[in-house]
C-alpha cells in the first residue's frame, strides 16, 4: 500500500487531529512519515521600512519557535505509535506549492492533511491550501475533516 506519507500540519486543532489519524494510518500500513510545517514569512508593505528589521527578526524567531514546538509534538506522537518519522520545516509564501513539491522531494506516495473549511468571502479570496494541493498534486491526497 503506502510506504511514505507526507503530513503537513500547522498546529491548529484540526491539523493535530489529522496528524494523529494519519500517524495511526501509517502505523497500520507500515508506512513511514514526514511531517511538514510550512512557515509563511512576514509580509509588510510600508513606505518607511526603517526599523522593520527588528520586527522581521522577532517574527522569524517566534515563527521558528512555534514550528519547532509543533514538530516536537509530532515526533512524540509518531514515537508513541512506533512510526518512523522525519520532520521538516520550510518557509514559503505559497504553502500549497511547497507541500506538493515536498511530496516529490521526499518521495512520498500519499499526502495526508486536514481540511480547514474556510467559507464565504475568505474562501473565495484566499482559497484553501487543501484545495490547491488537491488541484495541483500528482501524489494522492487523503483529506481529514
Amino acid at each position: 500500500m503506502y510506504k511514505h506519507i507526507l503530513i503537513p500540519i500547522d498546529g491548529s486543532p484540526l491539523s493535530t487531529q489529522a496528524l494523529e489519524k494519519a500517524l495511526d494510518f501509517a502505523h497500520e500500513t507500515g508506512a513511514e512519515a514526514t511531517v511538514l510545517v510550512v512557515m509563511e514569512p512576514l509580509q509588510v508593505f510600508t513606505l518607511n521600512p526603517a526599523g522593520m528589521e527588528i520586527a522581521y527578526a522577532e517574527y522569524d524567531r517566534q515563527n521558528n519557535e512555534a514550528a519547532d514546538g509543533i514538530l516536537s509534538s509530532a515526533r512524540e506522537a509518531a514515537k508513541q505509535r512506533m512510526v518512523a518519522c522525519e520532520t521538516v520545516k520550510l518557509e514559503s509564501t505559497d504553502p500549497a506549492s511547497t507541500i506538493v513539491e515536498a511530496a516529490d522531494k521526499y518521495n512520498c506516495d500519499l499526502i495526508a492533511m486536514a481540511s480547514h473549511g474556510r467559507s464565504g468571502f475568505k474562501a473565495f479570496m484566499l482559497g484553501s491550501v487543501t484545495m490547491k494541493v488537491l488541484a495541483n498534486s500528482k501524489t494522492p491526497v487523503l483529506v481529514y475533516r
